[in-house]
């Protein structure tokens, strides 16, 4: 084995739920209007889940876009990493669903991944440490949410923003460059900031947990419900991704403007240009993608990189920095050199 071994991302794909939620649909339960819900957020339309559409659905049919057009060998598939914080059950894993529908053989690990927004990060950095140990040759990233499924309709501070979505990535051994210098965190202190309080053992489901309530800022939810602090996550995304940013370009041994790209999790418009200015990167060198999906969680950064790379942002060799962060609080970093053969 090379001890120049790592990891790569070969191709993305990904699948959106039919449904189209436009702002103009939005506008009178949140009651903004359907500009200023853009103004707000710069999104302009979500995708969401039917009823009876879950993870595994969403996170199949993006797997098996990906399989088909990579042509890989199933019986090749060392690993199925499924990032997901909305999972069809308690148990088991919803990897462990995703591997039987997509027919994968019984030495490929599969397991979940309970992570947001910094998921995809955590996700990739485990599939770099099992591929750079020599435990596997290649294998699935997925990402699925339906945060909406959990939202009130009432509840302008997060229905305004959040879409569902899933992606598969597929992550391979290569000698020359790839994926490095990952750089992950936790700070739990500000895990009540964002968060579903009932439904899990400490808060079991319950008539009283149902009962809704309106805050001061006309918020309408129930502890069933996902509730969001969204100044205190703004605040901490703007003390917390500066670091978190300069910790990979001090583990590359790279400057600032010796990166091409910065791909950030797709939050709102808002909270990204904020922290674009902060950081002093160029608007021409941030990758932007949420105005026809919105926060779609822990498929953000590898929708944006799936859309990029169709467009032909990306050329071989280019430096492009990734940062993830939110739920946990958690954040990740790494830095990939775009592979020439990367399948669009």
């Amino acid at each position: 084995m090379s001890t120049d071994r790592r990891a790569t991302i070969a191709a993305i794909r990904s699948q959106l739920p039919a449904r189209v939620v436009t702002n103009a649909e939005l506008a009178p339960d949140v009651g903004w209007s359907a500009e200023e819900i853009f103004a707000k957020t710069g999104i302009a339309r979500r995708h969401v889940a039917g009823p009876d559409e879950c993870v595994s659905d969403l996170a199949t049919a993006a797997a098996e876009k990906l399989l088909r057009d990579t042509g890989t060998d199933r019986a090749r598939v060392d690993f199925l990493i499924l990032c997901t914080q909305t999972p069809d059950h308690l148990l088991p894993a919803t990897a462990c669903l995703v591997h039987a529908r997509l027919g994968l053989g019984s030495s490929c690990a599969a397991f979940d991944l309970n992570q947001g927004c910094s998921g995809y990060l955590y996700a990739l950095g485990v599939a770099s440490a099992l591929i750079r140990s020599g435990m596997a040759t290649q294998g699935l990233v997925l990402t699925g949410d339906t945060y909406t499924k959990f939202i009130n309709r009432q509840d302008r501070s997060v229905r305004t923003l959040f879409g569902d979505a899933a992606t598969a990535t597929l992550v391979r051994a290569t000698d020359g460059p790839g994926l490095d210098h990952f750089v992950l965190g936790t700070d739990g202190a500000g895990a009540r900031n964002l968060i579903i309080p009932a439904g899990g053992t400490r808060l079991p489901r319950s008539a009283a947990t149902a009962q809704t309530t309106t805050d001061a800022s006309g918020n309408t939810r129930s502890s069933d419900d996902l509730l969001m602090n969204g100044t205190q996550i703004f605040n901490f995304t703007l003390q917390r991704v500066p670091g978190l940013v300069a910790g990979v370009l001090a583990a590359a041994g790279r400057r600032p403007e010796e990166i091409d790209w910065f791909v950030f999790h797709q939050a709102n418009r808002f909270m990204l240009d904020h922290l674009r200015q902060k950081l002093g990167v160029p608007p021409e060198k941030m990758v932007w993608f949420l105005e026809n999906t919105g926060n779609t969680v822990s498929s953000t950064i590898p929708l944006a990189l799936e859309h990029a790379a169709a467009g032909g942002k990306f050329s071989p060799g280019q430096r492009v920095l990734l940062a993830g962060f939110g739920v946990g609080y958690s954040w990740g970093g790494a830095l990939l050199e775009w592979p020439a053969d990367y399948l669009p």
